[in-house]
């Protein structure tokens, strides 16, 4: 059975089906206002799309248009140049806001938002009861500035801390193709700071006083500056964002390696005595004994001693004589030698072997090709003395007194002990040169030595080398080891040949001038740089070379060279400097753009009058570098970069770089290229 409430729907359909009284049109015109309504409400609506694509593409060309006028002016009213592009678009009776956005759309970037919002009023909707207006809103944002890449460090502090890189009073940090960095705490309450970029890592950036001159600045805590001080970069290149900094020479495995040589040394040989059988005296004067006499030309004061093998206990020579040697004799003298005033000796092209002292009197020796060795005991060098070719050991101490001179050949040439003074000199041709306790030169004296290796002991004050005021030292190219300070004073000079390392096992403290020849240095103490007073080049009084042109103008200079030490640098006085780091590597030398190096936290002071001209890397992980008084270091036109633990600059304290470095991220450091981001 059917039911009920279907029955009942049919009837009612056939009801409707076979009622003649009303027609279709009445059902049509009952219903035509919510058919128009509809239609209506959809014309409105795709009005409405269309007002918002309108006012979306005036958006977008309006934020454009504000975004390159801010980026170019920060001072410029936004919301006028987006109302100007609106009305230009044709576009009345809209509402235009712009805002400058922070943080947006990233950390540390800034962007132009603009919004227009404009209202359409309904029409055929109205059939449905709709009436007034509805607002159609479109907005759009263009950036001004992303997160800025920034150029390589030129000056980095690596402490993490307060105060990590401070620069105050008078004085100046200047770098415009590099950046100036922290990765602490940046204070700037001295003259100025002028920069690429200017950065603090993870600290705040405080600028009391001066400027900061930068395309950017950036810093991860808070940027701290006085209302009355608007010398730094404008809002748009202040980036509020950590900037991840580190130690580019940290693991450098060529730096590790050469580090751990510091205190290595090449072994210094011993000394020892010749064997001198005992002999006869030989006594050379007016008055000759029995051994002597056979060798007198008549009744004269001149002997003259054939070629033979001479065993001699005492060797005598009496003043006013004339005594000479027959080339090719060996001659031994087991109790010493003494040379009366006024007289002339001359061993020839002989081997000598000396014991028991050795005395040339006031008018020197002549000693030809051969070999010389006196033992132990006193050897005093006065007047003038030559040697020729050959071995020179002398294992006892050397004393040249005032205008007394020894020069030697070619050969190798050991000494226990050299001590210049008063005009005393000594020349020395190519061959080794080992002093086994220390050379000591004072005032107006000159050692200068040829090519070969250089192995120098320390004296009992622990010195290897000291030089007092106008004392002379020029080396030339070899090894060199020194197992104690070198020390020199005001208007002193000294010059290092070329080799692969120099090692110095002790302070390295210069007072006077210093030419450095290519190749590594590694100290096993302080470097210290003085008060100057010479300059380069200088000329010997010896050979008649001049040394160190390439330093023209400076006291301390070289090229091609890479410092490594156990402590710290410190620069002072009045001395002007200039070093240069080389440009490639050399196997065991020097280490390309690397100048100094030490891992020391003992402070390092640069102050005084000193001028420093330094190209290549000053790498002081964890030392306090404080610039103070009226010291000038910059690259002198290269690239200088300093990282130290801190940098601080006070006084009249001047530090540059011309260093021309990459940037992070592989871009530049002012503003990006204005484009649309919403």
């Amino acid at each position: 059975m059917e039911p009920a409430r279907s029955a009942s729907f049919r009837r009612f359909v056939a009801r409707l089906r076979d009622d003649r009284r009303a027609s279709a049109t009445t059902i049509v015109a009952l219903s035509l206002p919510v058919v128009i309504g509809a239609v209506g409400l959809a014309f409105d609506i795709n009005r409405g799309y269309g007002q918002r694509v309108m006012n979306q593409r005036v958006a977008d060309m309006a934020a454009l248009a504000a975004a390159m006028e801010y980026q170019r002016d920060d001072a410029v009213d936004i919301d006028a140049v987006a109302g100007v592009i609106a009305m230009a678009n044709g576009l009345t009776g809209a509402v235009v806001d712009a805002e400058l956005l922070t943080d947006f759309p990233n950390e540390g970037e800034t962007a132009v938002e603009v919004t227009i919002s404009r209202a359409v009023p309904f029409a055929l909707a109205s059939v449905l009861g709709f009436s007034g207006s509805y607002t159609v809103t479109a907005d759009s944002a263009a950036i001004v500035s992303a997160q800025a890449s920034y150029a390589t460090p030129c000056f980095l502090a690596l402490d993490s801390g307060n105060a990590s890189l401070v620069v105050s009073g008078g004085a100046s940090i200047i770098a415009p193709d590099c950046s100036v960095a922290a990765i602490g705490d940046l204070d700037q309450k001295g003259k100025s700071i002028a920069a690429s970029d200017i950065i603090s890592g993870t600290g705040s950036i405080t600028l009391n006083s001066g400027s900061l001159v930068a395309n950017s600045l950036r810093y991860g805590g808070s940027l701290n500056v006085p209302q009355w001080n608007s010398a730094l970069p404008p809002p748009k290149d202040r980036h509020n964002v950590a900037t991840g900094l580190a130690d580019p020479w940290e693991n450098n495995t060529e730096l590790l390696a050469a580090a751990a040589q510091i205190g290595d040394a090449d072994p210094l040989p011993a000394l020892s005595d010749p064997s001198t059988p005992n002999g006869a005296n030989y006594d050379f004067s007016w008055s000759p004994n029995s051994w002597a006499a056979p060798y007198r030309v008549g009744n004269t004061n001149e002997y003259r001693l054939p070629k033979k093998n001479y065993t001699i206990k005492k060797f005598t020579v009496g003043g006013g004589i004339k005594v000479t040697f027959e080339a090719g004799s060996v001659i031994t003298i087991s109790q010493g030698f003494t040379n009366g005033g006024g007289s002339t000796v001359d061993f020839g092209n002989s081997d000598l072997y000396v014991n028991g002292g050795f005395d040339t009197g006031s008018g020197g020796v002549t000693i030809g090709n051969g070999v010389l060795w006196i033992g132990s005991g006193t050897a005093s060098f006065k007047g003038t003395n030559k040697k020729g070719d050959g071995d020179v050991i002398i294992n006892g101490d050397v004393s040249l007194g005032g205008g007394h001179y020894f020069v030697a050949g070619k050969g190798n040439h050991s000494f226990k002990s050299l001590t210049l003074g008063g005009g005393g000199n000594m020349l020395l041709g190519d061959g080794d040169l080992i002093v086994a306790e220390g050379i000591k030169i004072n005032g107006n004296s000159e050692l200068n030595a040829g090519d070969g290796e250089y192995n120098i002991g320390a004296s009992k004050q622990g010195y290897a080398i000291k030089l007092e005021g106008s004392a002379r030292m020029f080396m030339g190219d070899g090894a060199f080891s020194a197992h104690g300070d070198i020390d020199t004073q005001g208007g002193s000079a000294i010059v290092f040949g070329e080799t692969n390392n120099h090692y110095i096992v002790g302070d390295l403290k210069i007072a006077g001038s210093a030419f450095f020849g290519p190749g590594r240095y590694t100290i096993d103490g302080d470097f210290e740089n003085g008060t100057g007073g010479t300059v380069w080049p200088q000329t010997s009084t010896l050979n008649g070379e001049q040394y160190g042109s390439w330093g023209s103008g400076y006291d301390m200079a070289g090229y091609d060279v890479s410092f490594f030490a156990a402590g710290t640098l410190n620069l002072a006085g009045g001395a002007k400097t200039k070093l240069l780091a080389a440009t490639k590597s050399v196997m065991g030398g020097e280490i390309g753009t690397l100048l100094f190096h030490s891992d020391t936290s003992s402070k390092a002071s640069w102050t005084g009058g000193s001028g420093n001209i330094f190209s290549g890397v000053v790498h002081l992980p964890n030392t306090e570098v404080s610039m103070t008084g009226g010291n000038s270091t910059s690259g002198g036109g290269a690239c200088f970069m300093l990282i130290a633990g801190k940098i601080k600059a006070a006084g009249g304290a001047v530090a540059g770089s011309a260093c021309v470095s990459s940037t992070e991220d592989g871009g530049g450091s002012g503003s990006t290229t204005v484009k649309l981001v919403k």
